[in-house]
């Protein structure tokens, strides 16, 4: 349940508040629109929902866009389901997120429990992906092809994905992790040319071969012409991979020039997977376009990612927020990648690399702080030196006012903390941080702009106050251009629009202060109603979290460290694995 009262935890100086990305864009609407949105940041919230051709034309200006051919519009059509965003638009990802990149800069950094902290260049990027595009295309990978991958959140992911985004491949990925019954029933589903794989991982001190597994994807998924193996493991994946792979050295063997197909608006980016009550997980589309300009706001004008930062976000390559960290490159910041259980040796493991890498926004999930909180981890003891971070992201569940204020008592008191909600449904935010806003303790700071996200009750009616559905009464770029093989779009219909007609139901609990701040309370189909009072899930976190000390711990030295297979991840749910 949120305080009583509300209490600020902190508020932006000045000097943030001027710094911030927001306000730029803020000012650049008012002088080149004439729209005066300077005052608050719910007058800019209300003019880029009231006007969303303005708001998303906007974007595109601001940021810089390019289209090897112009749109026609911003929207062509705004129902929902169907809406068109920037019809005739051809552009590419992949082409925006190497814009501009020196080649000496750092992209990304990256450890795991197999490789100590390291860092790769642009330039390396760049040549990583060129190398794996080039081999693609040597398998015959073509643009509406699928690629999917069996790979951890490692550098070779992030390369593999932007390679298959510049020939205009379609991406599909899962954590090693996850059993071959759950990638069948989610890779089959898109008839992909192309498995890129690792033959195991090491988690929690411990390695798993994994090339059985992946022989058995192959005999399991008939579309399949080609496997490649990656030596992650170091099993020797040259001479130990099964018959008729190839090895990945083989696959990058050869570089071609790094070129971008010129791609529709809402040509498929990647597919993600949300489960729904019944049948075999939503297989969900995602355009092009639609993540690109999607991204551009919530990195730059949310997430306020600027040059020199350093984002980090603890996530497998099964979950969105790896498609949320990614996303990050498209800003001038570099972005911190780990791969391996979080809670070894101890919970101390994530805090040692935001200060080995001068991580300066440290993302995590609400469990993982509760977990912090339970077992009394210090993140700046030690002598572990955390002077530059600035901000702190939740995600994965509520969190609990009492997991704001231990962020601002053990972290530290001038860190910006932002709760987040949203979903792989849209690989987005619906409600979140606000670099210019104050943080109240156990409330998200606003809605999204561009995101008109109301709480609705049975019959329709918005309310402020009040839990109620989470819905959004105005399409956003980013929703599913459609499922996978769903033909007549029966099942995008009967998932999001079957219980207000033409408005988007997420199935969460949601309140809209007074204040515009929101409160997550878990989720609406996941409720329990005692005696008139509805508990949702984040109550029943803290119930548990309260009284189950030992649960805790066995919860991050267990294999429970990103969503479950099958989970539909409104907010990501961060449930034990399978």
């Amino acid at each position: 349940m949120p305080d009583a009262e509300p209490h600020v935890l902190w508020s932006p100086t000045p000097e943030r508040v001027e710094a911030a990305t927001l306000t730029r864009f803020a000012r650049w609407v008012a002088a080149h629109r004439g729209v005066d949105v300077t005052g608050s940041y719910d007058a800019l919230w209300q003019w880029s929902v009231d006007d969303l051709d303005g708001f998303w034309a906007a974007i595109w200006e601001f940021f810089d866009v390019q289209a090897s051919t112009p749109y026609e519009q911003v929207l062509g059509s705004r129902a929902m389901p169907g809406a068109e965003w920037f019809p005739g638009a051809r552009l590419s990802y992949a082409e925006h997120v190497f814009r501009g990149k020196p080649d000496s800069a750092i992209a990304l950094q990256h450890a795991s429990e197999l490789r100590e902290l390291d860092f790769m260049t642009w330039g390396e990027l760049r040549d990583l992906t060129a190398r794996i595009a080039t081999g693609l295309r040597f398998l015959g990978v073509e643009e509406g092809d699928r690629v999917v991958a069996y790979i951890p959140n490692i550098p070779e992911a992030i390369a593999a994905f932007l390679a298959c985004a510049s020939i205009g491949a379609t991406w599909s990925s899962c954590s090693p992790d996850f059993g071959a019954r759950s990638v069948v029933d989610r890779f089959a589903q898109i008839e992909p040319k192309v498995l890129l794989a690792v033959d195991g991982y090491r988690y929690g001190g411990k390695d798993f071969d994994r090339r059985d597994v992946v022989a058995g994807l192959r005999a399991e998924i008939p579309s399949l012409e080609h496997v490649v193996l990656l030596d992650y493991l170091g099993t020797g994946a040259g001479d130990g991979r099964p018959e008729g792979m190839l090895a990945w050295r083989e696959l990058i063997r050869q570089q071609e020039p790094l070129a971008f197909a010129q791609l529709p608006f809402d040509h498929p980016l990647w597919v993600l997977y949300s489960s729904g009550t019944t049948g075999l997980p939503k297989p969900i589309v995602h355009g092009q376009g639609g993540v690109l300009v999607e991204h551009l706001k919530l990195m730059n004008l949310h997430l306020d990612a600027q040059e020199g930062d350093r984002v980090f976000w603890f996530t497998t390559t099964g979950w969105m927020m790896w498609n949320f960290l990614v996303g990050v490159l498209l800003t001038p910041a570099s972005v911190v990648l780990y791969d391996g259980n979080p809670g070894t040796p101890s919970l101390d493991r994530l805090w040692d690399l935001a200060a080995q890498s001068g991580t300066t926004t440290f993302g995590t999930s609400a469990s993982f702080l509760a977990s912090c909180m339970k077992e009394g981890t210090e993140p700046g003891g030690g002598g572990r030196d955390l002077s530059a971070l600035r901000s702190v992201g939740s995600t994965g569940s509520p969190l609990a006012p009492e997991g704001f204020q231990w962020v601002y008592d053990h972290v530290g008191a001038d860190t910006w903390l932002f709760s987040t909600s949203g979903g792989t449904d849209v690989v987005s935010a619906f409600v979140g941080g606000v670099p210019t806003l104050p943080v109240y303790r156990g409330e998200i700071q606003g809605r999204a702009l561009g995101a008109k996200v109301e709480s609705w009750d049975p019959d329709g009616v918005a309310h402020i106050g009040e839990v109620g559905e989470l819905v959004l009464t105005e399409p956003m770029p980013s929703m599913p251009t459609s499922f996978w093989g769903d033909a007549d779009g029966s099942r995008l219909r009967d998932s999001y629009f079957s219980y207000y007609p033409g408005v988007w139901r997420h199935g969460d609990w949601i309140e809209i202060t007074e204040r515009g701040t929101a409160i997550i309370s878990g989720r609406s189909d996941s409720t329990i109603n005692r005696g008139g009072v509805r508990m949702g899930t984040s109550e029943i976190y803290r119930a548990v979290l309260a009284t189950r000390r030992s649960w805790t711990r066995w919860w991050w030295t267990s294999r429970a460290t990103a969503p479950r297979a099958g989970c539909r991840c409104s907010w990501s749910c961060a449930r034990a694995r399978s």
